[in-house]
């Protein structure tokens, strides 16, 4: 007999500490691509900064929470500073290419046996949501049932601060994107040439915009490790390349579209995994247990390309805003 816990499970990750963090980084990728025009390649990078920046500030050092909140928006703002200083003054192809090869480079630092002192090395960094936890003012006792999945005291806290930074994230890019400062980053990317014959410093928005993509993105990735563990093989360019397919699916140019869409992205990630185990265990499909999370892969893919071809604007987008000034 089929088991249909997988449904509660695919229900549960919209609302994931993991989903909300792709939630973010998406956001911001949107205020880059989406709002501007810069091809952001490594995105990953600027949650693996973030994420060890603030990992490192409470195991390593054992700093105070907010402490280390600062520093992963500080870790990610100079990120961004090395990334823009050398490429915005070109086009966007450029930027692509140094944002992806960064993105590798900081997941391979991380990683790498001389840095395992203070970065965990190949292993990560575990326990980093510890103070975060302590600040919990929810009774112990408290729980919450979503089908057949229980959240205790510390899961429902998570979940509250998490999508509560969602939401004042989403507020504060739909705010500066409708004021004359938003009016000149989406006219960089319609024609960026017309916005500097107007006197317009484009390589200072430029700048600003990676800042402020690659702090969402930063910030995103502590709630994605604070219920778990830091591990630097969780920031490679798949990881990118998922935020890319959120955003396409909710819509470059909103604000919903890469919430919603990292909702629907993960919710059926994990429902072609329960459906795909569910035919494996059941003998309806002839494949083995290892085998089903690249068929699993190969269903969500092949959503995606339907998605590209019959609506590339995404859900909430229109179509030029898929289109930007190369």
């Amino acid at each position: 007999m089929m088991n249909w816990n997988f449904l509660w499970v695919a229900l549960s990750e919209l609302i994931t500490p993991q989903t909300a963090a792709y939630a973010l980084a998406a956001l911001g990728l949107a205020v880059h691509f989406g709002y501007t025009g810069l091809l952001n390649f490594g995105q990953a990078g600027f949650m693996a900064v973030g994420g060890y920046a603030f990992a490192m500030c409470a195991v390593t050092f054992n700093q105070p929470f907010w402490v280390c909140i600062l520093a992963a928006v500080l870790g990610s703002v100079l990120l961004a500073l090395l990334l823009g200083v050398p490429t915005l003054r070109l086009r966007a192809d450029y930027l692509s290419i140094v944002t992806i090869g960064t993105a590798e480079i900081v997941r391979l630092v991380v990683r790498s046996p001389e840095m395992g002192t203070w970065t965990g090395g190949s292993t990560g960094i575990n326990r980093s949501g510890a103070s975060f936890f302590a600040m919990n003012p929810l009774p112990d006792d408290l729980s919450w049932t979503l089908g057949t999945i229980r959240y205790n005291s510390d899961a429902i806290w998570v979940r509250l601060v998490a999508w509560t930074v969602v939401v004042l994230a989403g507020l504060f890019v739909w705010q500066i994107m409708r004021s004359p400062w938003g009016r000149v980053v989406t006219g960089i990317r319609e024609n960026e040439d017309a916005v500097r014959a107007l006197g317009k410093n484009v390589f200072a928005y430029k700048m600003q915009v990676l800042v402020i993509g690659g702090v969402l993105a930063g910030v995103g990735a502590i709630f994605a490790i604070m219920p778990t563990s830091l591990q630097p093989d969780n920031y490679g360019t798949q990881t990118t390349f998922f935020l890319w397919a959120i955003l396409l699916l909710g819509g470059a140019a909103t604000v919903l579209g890469p919430i919603v869409g990292a909702m629907i992205f993960w919710a059926l990630l994990a429902l072609t995994d329960g459906i795909v185990a569910a035919g494996v265990s059941t003998g309806v499909l002839p494949i083995t247990t290892l085998q089903s999370g690249q068929i699993r892969y190969m269903m969500v893919g092949l959503a995606i390309m339907l998605l590209v071809i019959f609506r590339p604007q995404g859900i909430f987008g229109r179509k030029s805003e898929v289109l930007f000034n190369g």
